[in-house]
């Protein structure tokens, strides 16, 4: 079946590799996906499924039925694959042919990687359903870069009301890790995130007579250094934390002290009781330092995706599967990984495995996901394509036949 898969993988790469250039050049935003979900949705018809759409406002899914002839005993069994596909407001700069035509929106987390993968190993799939048992469910999810999340709004909209999958998989493109690679880590792998919002308000005036006002900016100050300690001295050593502000603007100018200062950052962690007692910390302190030096803190949390948990035994079949696709040699077990997904959502409520596939061409120079620079070895696709398509017949055939 490998060989067979991967002669398909490679028959129908090009048009895959066009539709990928496809979705690169037309970068929607979270929760504005109206013509990727159009243009994915076209190509699931084309396979012969019937997509749903508009789930989660802007998701998409369909559903494929092995033919399988079933052996006496063998029960019917779902596994779910899905691909995320929304972009990131940042202005690409890789000087690509097929870049971005939606200036200021970019696909620079590899979503359109993760679709057309998606849907090469659905028009797999399709192609060989004759030959396998149990039920696909393909899922296309809208806006996992901003919250809520569209694995919770679908879930929300009735994604599995008529059908709930046995299994979920997953991946993400992995730019640190060279083309022709794959990796995944049992249990805890990707960090829970919460986002942070502070209103810190004082009384502005004359730079030049500090003592009629109430510098909040003095006081945000205190703030931020003082937060460090939420890392450094309440997190348990062994429990992963990291506490970052990536914004910080007090409008006045050099003579003028402002009213107020706004502040914006993330905390990220990996256990849900450490997780609130940090917001409470948080929340302690700013208030304190703030009322302590005549001022106010309004402080919001928004309470973010949980933390990634994968299933051992969906992601040892997925090692396995990989090393007997690709060979031992091109398959690593990871380590944690302080990035966030929404995908935790799914897997709180089904057994799941999201693993990494490598992206970066060997001798080029690197850029990080989320950078307007990305580049995707596009040969990592047609390796997606096979891969996800060999590990949902082998979870199918597993599980069916009780051999996990």
């Amino acid at each position: 079946m490998i060989d067979k898969i991967k002669e398909i993988a490679h028959r129908i790469n090009p048009e895959v590799i066009e539709w990928r250039r496809w979705l690169h050049r037309h970068p929607e935003l979270s929760q504005e996906e109206y013509g990727t979900m159009a243009f994915v949705a076209d190509r699931l018809r084309e396979m012969g499924l019937e997509p749903r759409t508009g789930i989660g406002q802007t998701g998409c899914m369909a559903i494929l039925k092995g033919e399988g002839r079933a052996e006496n005993g063998e029960q019917p069994y779902c596994v779910a694959l899905r691909a995320d596909y929304d972009a990131l407001p940042l202005q690409e700069d890789t000087g690509l042919p097929f870049a971005s035509e939606n200036p200021g929106v970019m696909h620079a987390c590899g979503h359109d990687m993760h679709t057309s993968s998606l849907l090469g190993a659905a028009k797999i799939l399709c192609e060989i359903k004759k030959e396998f048992c149990g039920t696909l469910m393909f899922i296309f999810e809208p806006s996992e870069e901003k919250y809520p999340g569209g694995a919770r709004m679908m879930m929300e909209d009735g994604l599995f009301d008529e059908l709930t999958p046995n299994e979920i998989y997953s991946f993400h493109c992995l730019p640190e890790m060279d083309f022709g690679r794959v990796g995944m880590r049992k249990g805890k792998y990707m960090a829970s995130t919460d986002e942070l919002y502070w209103t810190v308000k004082g009384k502005g005036g004359h730079g030049a007579t500090p003592h009629l006002s109430v510098d909040p900016i003095l006081i945000a100050s205190h703030i931020v250094v003082a937060l460090q300690q939420v890392v450094s001295r309440n997190a348990a050593p062994m429990m992963p934390t990291t506490l970052s502000f990536g914004k910080f603007i007090g409008s006045g100018r050099t003579n003028i002290i402002p009213d107020e200062v706004k502040m914006e950052g993330i905390i990220r962690t990996f256990d849900e009781k450490w997780r609130l007692e940090a917001h409470e910390k948080i929340r302690h302190i700013s208030e304190g330092i703030a009322e302590s030096m005549g001022g106010k803190c309004d402080l919001f949390i928004d309470y973010g995706y949980p933390y990634v948990v994968n299933d051992d035994e969906c992601t040892q079949q997925v090692y396995d599967n990989a090393c007997a696709f690709l060979g031992n040699d091109k398959v690593d077990w990871l380590d944690l990984r302080m990035t966030a997904e929404d995908f935790a959502f799914f897997a709180q409520k089904i057994p799941a495995c999201y693993f990494r596939i490598g992206i970066h061409e060997p001798g080029t120079p690197f850029s990080n996901l989320h950078r307007p620079n990305l580049i995707v070895d596009e040969r990592s696709i047609e390796l997606a394509n096979g891969l996800v398509a060999y590990n949902a017949l082998m979870a199918l055939s597993n599980r069916i036949k009780g051999k996990r």
